[in-house]
């Protein structure tokens, strides 16, 4: 089917999860992502999301980026998007083939066989399944890391009626390693294996409604949606095999954009653009918003122009970012030679 995991748990696997879901929500480190909170009954416990499922398929897809995502960090000119959001979203993809899975199930074990599939848009805790199921393990960073696949990669789920044999879990392979926690940018980890979502930069950039913290800003450096700090740093991406699918490869327009050209974009031209992404989701607002935060931490002085005729859009947020922008860029443009 074009997966590069497959392994398989009972539905009651995980059964940490409410409690380290309620630490999450009472530290209110979900920030405006309500939909965490919501729920909770299901998110906590899938055999309560589906009490007719037996077994879980847990997939695995790599994605793995043919280039080094990090270097466009020292472009100061230029936007840093995450690897997986530099090409086809994978939500498209990846469910097709877990349809493609779930009917070639059905086919091999008949009609009464019932079957739901999942990827990242329902309350499955996904990373915890995947661990149960020996996919990998949950990092440091709490995303999930395998020893073939390394961090790059997608998951999918297949919830079935079917009684299938189920694999050993995955054991935890980070050892003293804290390449992940010493890498973020805005020391989002509070601690080993707990995250802070409001100081993590792809929340911050994705997530987000409305301004950023000003404290924050600078910390974002040039990137404009996601981050994949934690992801590069790990030292199992060693192992990490290239993504077969030709649709996550990184279009040449998306591995390193010049913010002169992104932040002229009005609402069509976004669209436009990022037809067929997952960026577009955000919406041309909280895009523009980030690029010119990402203008006002380049120094580009030749960018004030640009900056200049987005102090009038009509959004606030918009208008917002853009005086910062205009501010930080005038403090560099007046300093002495």
């Amino acid at each position: 089917m074009g997966f590069d995991l497959c392994r398989i748990c009972r539905p009651d696997s995980v059964g940490q999860v409410p409690k380290n879901l309620n630490g999450f929500l009472e530290r209110e480190y979900h920030g405006q992502m309500d939909w965490l909170a919501d729920r909770t009954h299901w998110r906590g416990n899938p055999a309560v999301l589906w009490p007719e499922a037996k077994s879980i398929i847990m997939l695995g897809e790599s994605y793995t980026p043919m280039h080094d995502p990090t270097r466009v960090h020292a472009m100061p000119d230029r936007g840093a998007i995450s690897v997986y959001a530099q090409n086809k979203d994978y939500h498209d993809i990846v469910k097709k083939r877990l349809k493609r899975l779930a009917r070639w199930l059905i086919a091999e074990t008949g009609d009464a066989t019932q079957v739901k599939v999942f990827v990242d848009t329902a309350p499955v805790p996904e990373k915890p399944l995947g661990q149960a199921a020996g996919l990998g393990w949950q990092g440091k960073h709490t995303n999930l890391v395998s020893r073939d696949l390394g961090s790059w990669f997608f998951i999918g789920s297949v919830f079935t009626t079917v009684q299938l044999e189920t694999d050993p879990a995955e054991i935890d392979h980070c050892g003293s390693c804290r390449s992940c926690l010493d890498v973020c940018p805005t020391d989002a980890f509070p601690a080993p294996n707990q995250i802070n979502a409001t100081r993590c930069i792809s929340y911050l950039t994705i997530e987000h409604h409305g301004p950023v913290d000003v404290e924050l800003r600078p910390l974002l450096g040039n990137r404009i949606y996601g981050c994949d700090d934690c992801l590069a740093a790990c030292p199992w991406n060693k192992f990490a095999i290239d993504a077969r699918e030709i649709r996550y490869h990184a279009r040449d327009d998306l591995t390193a954009p010049a913010l002169a050209d992104l932040v002229e974009f009005d609402d069509a031209g976004f669209r436009a653009h990022f037809s067929g992404s997952p960026i577009k989701r955000i919406g041309r607002n909280r895009f523009i918003r980030n690029v010119l935060y990402a203008i006002g931490n380049s120094g580009q002085v030749a960018l004030l122009n640009k900056v200049e005729t987005l102090l009038l859009d009509p959004d606030d947020t918009v208008r917002d970012a853009a005086s910062w922008a205009k501010e930080r860029l005038q403090e560099v443009a007046n300093r002495p030679d």
